[in-house]
């Protein structure tokens, strides 16, 4: 049933300012230690500044590293975990490159299982170390990218192996409620694009604890053909929640809905046929019934949209890309949809950052979608960055996790230096790593982003990596949780 326009109005009206910052997370500021800014100008004051004025949360500054990897606050360690070129698979090849999203799983025996993206794209010849073609596992064996499979064993061996093979620009993706993992191609590419042999474009499942389940991938199709980022399930209803990184148009939210009668499982997503259920891209409105037609107009915290969903005409885009299969009224755009991770009870949805493509410039929102009232409030605006080569501002938030300490946990892909930050539920941020890198020159630094940020299942390590070369970091320390 659609949630209409008057309904929302009146429950708005109703609720007023108490929906503003509901859910566990707040609003979160540029700068760490400070409240959230409310507009998208950029912020004045310093870091220090900042937190001298809000008081201390976090762990304290972070102390430069004498290997030049990864500035931690006091007491705080990092392990290399994978390295590519560097560490090899259980095969004798080196360990991928470009790692991008991850989630953990408990493994046999105390282990730890880590599925890990390599959002590598177009042909294998482009890239010094692809995923390997391993027997069995490949979708298209001209596509370079794929996901690999890391064992962390009690005492600190470390085992990989591939999951998937043959697949293209593996991004932000998400693991399921039975304890697999979904990888989407960020790409459009069809057979005969960049030396491709198959469509790519689509969500793939890999089970990180039964190699036999991932032989002859198939796509889910049911889940349509697009710039796939991130994806998460709602264990309650079973929808899934898929976010497109494009422009040209800007791209889409979507929500799939199952098929009457189907149990989510694990394999159960291979078995769906092409056109099973329904995929809808989202349509937002204001409290006013006024159509949004780009979340960039949000400019507030706590700003809060009622949603509705729009059937997708054509899913497997055989001739339109989805997202311009959609006239300029009919559905709600944004650039750079990015990681999402479940929690409370919905969605955390990321959008990047807006530039000239938008209507409205920022370095960054996040949103929390509320399935059970359907509507989605504006939790993190991160005003544009006015300068990014130094630290202590924070710009660009991509691959998420909601931190069992409270709060968020984000991976910064913005310009200039790059950390990871955290949020506690009232939103006052604090920085939680810096790369320290450099893969550019002295005269030009040039820092690569962090990706696949998450907990392991027992919430003692953080697992983070650098994308470029290709680095799987695992983070330990005194962690605690934050007060509000």
């Amino acid at each position: 049933m659609s949630l209409t326009r008057r309904d929302f109005a009146r429950n708005s009206a109703i609720t007023g300012a108490g929906v503003a910052l509901a859910g566990s997370v707040g609003a979160l500021a540029t700068a760490p230690n400070a409240l959230a800014s409310t507009d998208t100008a950029p912020q004045a004051g310093s870091a220090a500044e900042e937190s001298a004025a809000h008081g201390g949360v976090g762990y304290g500054p972070l102390l430069p590293d004498p290997k030049g990897l990864l500035a931690l606050p006091a007491g705080f360690t990092y392990r290399v975990i994978t390295y590519s070129g560097r560490t090899k698979l259980e095969t004798g090849e080196f360990t991928p490159s470009n790692h991008d999203g991850t989630a953990t799983f408990d493994g046999p025996r105390g282990t730890t299982l880590l599925v890990n993206n390599h959002e590598l794209k177009g042909p294998r010849a482009n890239w010094p170390h692809p995923v390997p073609l391993t027997e069995g596992l490949v979708y298209d064996p001209a596509a370079s990218g794929g996901c690999t499979v890391v064992e962390v064993r009690p005492g600190g061996r470390v085992a990989e192996w591939v999951g998937i093979a043959g697949t293209s620009t593996n991004c932000a993706g998400g693991s399921t409620p039975w304890g697999t993992w979904l990888t989407g191609e960020e790409t459009e590419d069809k057979a005969g694009q960049n030396g491709m042999t198959k469509d790519h474009g689509y969500i793939f499942e890999v089970d990180p604890a039964d190699r036999r389940a991932n032989r002859d991938p198939k796509p889910v199709k049911a889940f349509g053909r697009y710039a796939h980022e991130a994806v998460v399930i709602d264990p309650k209803r079973g929808h899934a929640y898929l976010t497109e990184d494009a422009s040209g148009p800007n791209g889409l939210l979507f929500r799939w809905t199952p098929p009457a009668g189907f149990h989510h499982g694990r394999g159960k997503l291979r078995t769906l046929a092409g056109n099973a259920g329904v995929l809808q891209a989202f349509k937002c409105f204001d409290s006013g019934g006024k159509f949004v037609d780009d979340l960039s107009r949000a400019t507030r915290i706590g700003t809060v949209y009622g949603v509705d969903w729009v059937d997708v005409p054509d899913r497997d885009a055989k001739t339109v890309p989805v997202r311009k299969q959609f006239t300029d009224g009919q559905v709600t755009r944004a650039r750079k949809l990015e990681g999402m991770w479940w929690g409370d009870g919905g969605a955390y949805v990321v959008s990047s950052y807006a530039r000239e493509e938008s209507p409205v410039q920022h370095d960054g929102q996040v949103w929390f979608y509320d399935p059970k009232r359907r509507t989605l409030t504006l939790k993190v605006l991160l005003g544009v960055n006015p300068d990014p080569s130094k630290d202590g501002a924070f710009d660009g938030p991509d691959n998420i996790t909601v931190s069992p300490y409270g709060g968020l946990v984000i991976a910064e892909d913005g310009e200039g230096i790059q950390h990871l930050f955290g949020a506690t539920d009232s939103g006052r941020t604090y920085p939680i790593a810096r790369n320290e890198l450099n893969i550019g020159t002295e005269e030009e630094p040039e820092y690569s982003e962090f990706t696949g940020v998450t907990f392991s299942p027992d919430g003692r390590t953080l697992f983070a990596n650098i994308q470029t070369p290709g680095i799987m970091l695992a983070i330990t320390g005194p962690w605690k949780r934050q007060e509000r």
